[in-house]
């Protein structure tokens, strides 16, 4: 997912740099609601990734690797993850981004 949504960036990059036509036609596709929930689980992997990629820095250093805390850092990977991506499009849908 993550690598898709990389390349889908790197096409947006093109197209914006073709012209206003094929940057309308883009943002016609990533306005469309598949476009939307797509943006929506590019960015929840995203953020699962990054707040995943915390707790095993935390764990590097010796921490979490009873059976219990296992499971309740992999828990707040995803909580967190839910958290930042609701942050995100809170902002975006509000008129932040624009």
């Amino acid at each position: 997912m993550l690598s898709v949504g990389a390349l889908i960036i790197a096409a947006a990059l093109l197209l914006l740099m073709l012209g206003p036509a094929s940057w309308n036609c883009f943002s016609a596709h990533a306005g469309a609601w598949y476009g939307q929930l797509f943006l929506f689980a590019w960015s929840w992997a995203f953020a699962y990734h990054l707040s995943n990629g915390i707790r095993h820095i935390v764990q590097d250093f010796g921490h979490g690797f009873s059976i219990p805390a296992f499971v309740r850092s992999s828990w707040t990977s995803v909580i967190a993850s839910l958290v930042i991506t609701i942050a995100i499009w809170v902002y975006v849908l509000s008129g932040g981004a624009a």
